[in-house]
């Protein structure tokens, strides 16, 4: 290889290493800035996420059996 191309590829590499750095830097920083929610507060969202999961299951359930037993028989 070539001096300038050994030089080239030099200087991308430490270009890289400085943008890295700079990105982890500025993680860092915004990192402390997160607020971060109680145990209450994730316990108690968790057991509305899955109140409504249960809730969609038996809509679908019903629609289901509503279309199986009344729009199939209807086929028949």
């Amino acid at each position: 290889m070539s001096n300038t191309k050994k030089k080239e590829l030099t200087e991308k590499s430490e270009g890289l290493k400085e943008g890295i750095k700079t990105y982890l830097k500025g993680v860092k920083s915004e990192w402390g800035k997160i607020t971060w929610p109680e145990k209450n507060q994730i316990f108690y969202e968790t057991l509305v996420v899955l109140g409504v999961v249960v809730v969609f299951t038996l809509i679908v359930l019903i629609l289901d059996l509503v279309f199986k037993n009344f729009v199939f028989s209807w086929l028949k």
